[in-house]
C-alpha cells in the first residue's frame, strides 16, 4: 500500500476502510450512471464524495478532477489515504477510551470531521456510524490477511 506510506498512515486502516467501502460494484459505467441518477453520490473504490475530495485536492495539490475517481482506483486509495491523514492531524492525541485511533478515523471518514470529534469527546455516534464502525472492526481481520497476501505483514499490525 504505496498510498499508505506516501501519506504516512497505516496501511491497515487504509486497507479495512477500503474494505468497508466495497459494498457496491465499483465499475466506471456503473458509476456514471448512478452519478447521473443521483448526482451528489461518491465516487470511486474509496466512495469519496465530491465536497471531500475537492477538500484533499486543494489541502494536497492534487491536479485530478473528482471524476477521475471512477476510472482511475489508485487515485482513489491515494486520495483516501490522504484524507485519513487529514482527519488524523484534526483528530485530539487524547480521546475517550472506547474507541482506538483508527476506529476514531475510520467514523470520520464515513462521517465526517466534526463528527469524529465529537465521537472522540464521548458523544455516541448514531445507528449509521455504529453500523459502520461494526463493519470496520469485523473487516479489520481481511484487510490484514489481505495486507500479509501481498508480501506486507509486517505493515498489518498497526492501530
Amino acid at each position: 500500500m504505496r498510498s499508505a506510506a506516501k501519506a504516512a498512515v497505516s496501511p491497515l486502516l487504509v486497507m479495512t476502510v477500503l474494505h468497508n467501502e466495497a459494498y457496491k460494484p465499483h465499475h466506471p459505467l456503473l458509476e456514471r450512471l448512478w452519478q447521473w441518477w443521483k448526482p451528489g453520490a461518491a465516487f470511486g473504490v474509496a466512495n469519496m464524495h465530491r465536497a471531500t475530495f475537492e477538500r484533499v485536492r486543494e489541502t494536497h495539490g492534487l491536479s485530478e478532477r473528482w471524476q477521475d475517481l471512477r476510472d482511475d482506483p489508485a487515485l482513489a486509495i491515494h486520495t483516501a489515504a490522504l484524507h485519513l491523514k487529514d482527519l488524523d492531524r484534526n483528530l485530539p492525541k487524547r480521546h475517550v477510551r472506547r474507541y482506538t485511533r483508527d476506529e476514531l478515523l475510520a467514523l470520520g471518514y464515513n462521517t465526517g470531521e466534526r463528527n469524529m470529534q465529537a465521537f472522540a469527546r464521548g458523544i455516541p455516534p448514531g445507528p449509521l456510524a455504529r453500523s459502520y464502525l461494526r463493519r470496520f472492526r469485523a473487516h479489520r481481520s481481511r484487510a490484514a490477511k489481505a495486507l500479509a497476501d501481498c508480501g506486507r505483514p509486517g505493515e498489518a499490525v498497526t492501530g
